[in-house]
């Protein structure tokens, strides 16, 4: 998509289930989802810009069109998968606990997806609210490499610089395919104050308080096509929580002084509550220590145009 001669990317390779055909899942195999969310038991440490240990996010997922992965999300309970809406226009696949994308994945069950649920107010012009909810047919048992990630909380506060994590299948740089054998990456990014992230954007796109950004100012570490609707987390004391879903970035992947922009989760617990019922998703507060030095910097807002797609 191109706004005001910037072109943004999104993985707009997936649908919403409007044709009433059912999405499938493949996910590798039961309890309280606060008791166990965002505590992945092989993740001892983490190395930013490399391929991610197996079993170092046991909450990700892979959506597929076909037999291509399009798509990131995030497990949130044993039965719900969160991502983001513009993911959702055609049918799809997806993959729960996979490592990855060419090799025999060992942990996979395949499951069946019977409801997507894009957030009502997603504006797929400017962005806002991209967000959604996969339901799948049955449970699926946590493992050491099946395990929900805990969500923020509403009144989370994460600091510019807020040190986070990015996982995905996607691109490596832009038109740069992820290569074989297309294991799952992982890489270390600060948050960008939403301030400062709207005077990068300038005149492309506003940045909503639904919205959350990430990034080097230097550029060359963070999402790419591909990566659309997986987690971004932080983690607090001994469990990681997820701040982010991708939703979208200036052309040319991470260029300096273009954090990636996520949908903003902690905006989002009475809504995604809402929306399940039973066995709901563990949201945990995040706290961010200090002043946050993204309301005392000397941004300025510039007047913004919206172009259609």
């Amino acid at each position: 998509m191109c706004i005001c001669q910037e072109c943004i990317y999104q993985s707009r390779f997936c649908d919403t289930n409007r044709s009433g055909r059912s999405l499938t899942v493949l996910i590798s195999s039961d309890c309280c989802v606060s008791s166990v969310c965002g505590q992945p038991p092989l993740n001892p440490r983490i190395v930013g810009g490399q391929p991610a240990p197996e079993g170092a996010w046991p909450w990700q997922v892979s959506i597929h069109r076909g037999r291509g992965h399009i798509c990131g999300g995030s497990l949130i309970n044993n039965l719900w998968v969160l991502s983001a809406a513009h993911c959702f226009q055609s049918d799809n696949t997806v993959f729960i606990g996979r490592q990855s994308q060419e090799n025999a994945n060992a942990n996979e069950v395949r499951r069946t997806i019977v409801e997507v649920i894009n957030h009502e107010s997603y504006d797929d012009s400017t962005n806002d609210n991209d967000i959604a909810l996969l339901k799948m047919a049955s449970t699926v048992t946590f493992t050491n490499y099946i395990r929900p990630v805990c969500l923020a909380a509403s009144g989370s506060t994460f600091h510019a610089g807020t040190d986070s994590w990015v996982t995905g299948w996607g691109d490596i740089n832009f038109g740069i395919s992820l290569p074989s054998p297309q294991n799952l990456m992982e890489v270390e990014v600060p948050v960008v104050g939403n301030r400062k992230c709207n005077c990068n954007y300038a005149e492309i796109i506003l940045i909503t308080d639904n919205m959350i950004c990430a990034g080097l100012e230097a550029g060359g570490k963070g999402s790419c096509q591909g990566d659309s609707g997986g987690p971004m987390v932080s983690k607090q004391n001994s469990r990681w929580i997820q701040s982010g879903v991708v939703s979208f970035g200036k052309r040319g992947c991470t260029p300096p002084n273009s954090p990636t922009v996520y949908a903003r989760v902690s905006r989002y617990q009475s809504w995604i509550n809402s929306k399940i019922t039973e066995n709901q998703p563990g949201f945990m507060t995040f706290t961010s220590s200090g002043t946050d030095s993204d309301l005392s910097a000397g941004f300025t807002s510039p007047t913004r145009t919206f172009i259609n797609e």
